[in-house]
């Protein structure tokens, strides 16, 4: 049961000699594969552009109690069973009422428009409530309600509801051509009319990730220049996964033309894309340097680039496909699908590398080298022979020295960055957060002034009397009612009205508080859990809080019960993955181990940045904000992921040169003298690649780029460079030990490939 190792070359060598092959070929007959792949991507630009499909955020949670609610509204009332929406009309020279006309003629055309079921002109609505009042109470208990609309008290601002049979987010942006016709009589009476809800986001500017992509790409040129030297070697990376990622994103249309997908989706896919399309073409870039640099043929160094970093790229990009693809463990097919969104372009990142990267370098040839910024170098920037100097050789020694240092300094950093973790509240961002240069935030900000916080998402209560005898009935009513209007955290709460048929009663309930705000979560799940069952306990009646924001809630919660699955699922997939490379249960159980400390580290880091507002506002968020439900689930599959792109680039050569040498702790030193310069780089370029998205509109988009990006610095510095190599130091041969039953169990996966090696450079100094 003892740690074995071998000298040859044995093991499964099919794999490495088919990847060998591929590389060479590809090398060969680079004119075949470069236009085969311009040809392919033109034909799926074009399928993309004849066939592609939208993205869009409508998605529905079957069996969630929100769902249950509006499917009995629409039951027993189509048009208030809709999707609502406001348009909010403000003037603040003169009050509304002035402009009776105008806002019956906007009501009237609006309701011609397509999948309108009704329109709520509010002047009439208020006229209306008014008179109720004055015959139900006496003015000084009427002034002690709040107002809650759809008119103001000043009667300068109020919102025009919208019910329609379809989500109004989901509809073309043309759509809005006949709403704009619809509000211009008031907007030309001078009054400001502005979109909110699900028809303001739909009036979003569409998103550009041009700027973003942009400066990771010129960052990524600086880095490599810097670090490698050559010219010709540091644009092919940034080729090679800009051409990936624009066929990535083609298929990805494609797909989104069968199934729905967020709105983010082809973002995040740029994002992942772009990030790994540039770290695997580095990989294998730096190992084919370094063949030419030893001597062999473009040819030949493209073949062994291709079998061993090619192999490693093929095994790292499938472990992060596993990892997003467990985002269906969820159970939530919204999730699951921005996975497979990101998924996409990993595919194609790899497809390039292990085949337009080849012919590429077989294009150039020795050339690749020709126009450089300093002198060039690949791993170790020394040539064959020469002794082992600089920066790199004395760290790798000084960790090999005092691995518990090491260690320590980077469980302190990795446990401070995690504290913000423990105050996580999980939410929805609200239109509040989003920049006043959108129609939906403007809107909001409105509702808020006159209406209060609570207006922007009005939650709809739904009690479903259907069994209830008729003789019960008013009862039940007056306790619903009385029990509502002493619900915790209601800034107020409309009468209970039947439907038409009778069977369902309606009200309406508001929060003190904003959408987002943890208060509001709080009120919908006391509404959910304690005060609606109670209210109808002992009849037959059902009640159900529905809308746009108890979704949201729903949808919160749903999420948070599940992420415990979702990390337990990705973190035991990557460490069978791990197993099955290194064939090592404590290798791979201090990698599972040390990238879950990682991510901790990273959700602390956005969680102060976000929720606690340090930052918050320079990243242009306006006010602190919850952290987007799905944002950790989404961090943890694709962060996790990623981080087994250095874990196995750095064990691959720590097990390869310990095979070679039997000296444990050697070879961990000389692992991390060959790989620090790569992983850095790479590092740098994903972080700069993430961190530019944000400068994104989207504040999700903002939160998935700063989460990323924190999380690939700190695995590539703080777990790559300090606790990875202090771990193996400490654990020495003992890393590769594995049980005779298990080892007979594994599969053979050599994550480097061939094992053929240029002869080690010489080292200054002792080794042990």
């Amino acid at each position: 049961m003892s740690a074995r190792r071998s000298h040859g070359k044995g093991g499964d060598r099919s794999g490495t000699g088919g990847l060998r092959g591929l590389g060479e070929w590809c090398a060969r007959h680079f004119v075949i594969v470069i236009v085969a792949w311009l040809v392919v991507l033109a034909a799926l630009q074009v399928l993309n552009r004849s066939f592609g499909g939208d993205y869009s955020d409508n998605f529905s949670l079957p069996g969630s109690q929100s769902q249950k609610g509006l499917d009995v509204l629409k039951a027993h009332d189509p048009q208030a069973g809709g999707y609502s929406s406001q348009i909010v009309v403000h003037d603040k020279d003169k009050p509304l009422t002035q402009l009776g006309s105008q806002m019956s003629d906007t009501v009237d055309d609006l309701q011609k428009l397509s999948h309108v079921l009704s329109v709520q002109n509010p002047l009439t609505t208020a006229s209306s409530q008014s008179s109720d009042q004055s015959d139900e109470s006496s003015q000084s208990d009427q002034s002690k309600q709040p107002n809650v609309g759809p008119l103001s008290s000043d009667q300068k601002t109020a919102y025009i509801t919208i019910r329609f049979d379809v989500q109004p987010s989901t509809l073309q942006d043309s759509y809005l051509h006949g709403v704009d016709d619809a509000v211009q009589p008031l907007r030309s009476a001078g009054a400001e009319v502005e979109y909110g809800g699900p028809l303001g986001e739909l009036a979003r500017p569409a998103p550009d990730d041009r700027v973003s992509e942009l400066i990771g790409f010129g960052v990524a040129i600086v880095v490599l220049l810097i670090g490698f030297g050559s010219v010709i070697a540091a644009g092919l990376p940034l080729v090679t996964a800009l051409l990936s990622v624009i066929g990535g994103l083609a298929c990805l249309g494609l797909l989104a033309a069968a199934f729905t997908f967020a709105t983010v989706s082809p973002t995040l896919a740029t994002m992942i894309g772009i990030g790994v399309g540039i770290d695997y073409a580095l990989f294998l870039i730096t190992r084919h340097r370094q063949a030419l640099m030893d001597g062999a043929d473009p040819v030949r160094a493209a073949g062994r680039a291709a079998s061993t970093s090619g192999h490693a790229v093929l095994v790292s990009g499938c472990t992060v496909i596993v990892a997003l693809a467990g985002l269906y463990a969820s159970g939530v097919s919204f999730i699951g699908k921005l996975g497979l969104a990101a998924a996409t372009t990993v595919v194609s990142a790899i497809a390039g590398a292990l085949t337009l990267l080849p012919a590429l370098l077989g294009l150039i040839g020795r050339r690749i080298d020709r126009y450089h910024v300093r002198r060039p170098v690949a791993e170790t920037g020394v040539q064959e022979g020469e002794e082992i100097t600089g920066t790199w050789h004395r760290y790798a020694q000084r960790v090999e020295h005092h691995p518990w240092l090491f260690l320590s300094a980077g469980v302190v950093t990795v446990a401070i960055l995690a504290i913000p973790v423990f105050s996580m509240q999980l939410g929805h961002i609200g239109d509040g957060a989003d920049p006043t240069s959108f129609t939906d935030r403007r809107a909001y900000d409105l509702m808020t002034d006159a209406f209060g916080p609570g207006s922007n998402g009005p939650l709809t209560i739904v009690v479903d009397q259907t069994s209830v005898p008729s003789s019960d009935r008013q009862s039940l009513q007056s306790t619903v009612q009385k029990d509502l209007d002493d619900v915790k955290g209601a800034y107020a709460v409309t009468p209970l009205t039947p439907t038409q048929d009778g069977d369902v009663l309606v009200g309406t309930v508001y929060s003190t508080q904003s959408p987002q705000n943890a208060d509001t979560t709080d009120l919908v799940n006391r509404l959910v859990d304690d005060t609606l069952p109670g209210a109808v306990s002992g009849t037959k009646a059902e009640g159900y809080v529905t809308g746009t924001t108890a979704s949201q809630v729903d949808f919160r919660d749903i999420v948070a019960s599940r992420l415990a699955v979702i990390i337990a699922v990705v973190v035991a997939l990557a460490f069978l993955i791990i197993l099955a490379v290194f064939r090592g249960p404590l290798v791979a159980l201090k990698a599972a181990v040390l990238n879950v400390l990682s991510i901790g580290a990273s959700y602390g880091v956005v969680v102060a940045v976000f929720q606690w507002g340090w930052g918050g506002p320079a990243l242009g968020v306006n006010g602190k904000v919850p952290i987007e439900s799905y944002v950790p689930m989404m961090m943890f599959a694709i962060i996790f992921g990623l981080s087994m792109d250095y874990e196995i680039f750095l064990l691959s050569r720590v097990h390869e040169a310990w095979q070679r040498t039997g000296d444990a702790r050697a070879s961990v030193a000389h692992a991390l003298e060959i790989t620090a310069r790569v992983i850095t780089c790479a590092a740098l370029i994903m972080v700069s690649v993430f961190a530019a998205f944000i400068v994104s509109d989207n504040i999700v988009v903002k939160m998935l780029g700063l989460g990323l990006a924190v999380s690939v610095l700190i695995d590539a510095t703080v777990v790559r460079l300090l606790m990875v190599p202090a771990v193996m130091t400490l654990l020495g041969s003992h890393a590769w030990w594995t049980p005779r039953w298990l080892d007979r169990v594994l599969p053979h996966i050599n994550a480097e490939g061939d094992t053929e090696e240029r002869p080690a450079p010489v080292k200054q100094g002792p080794t042990a």
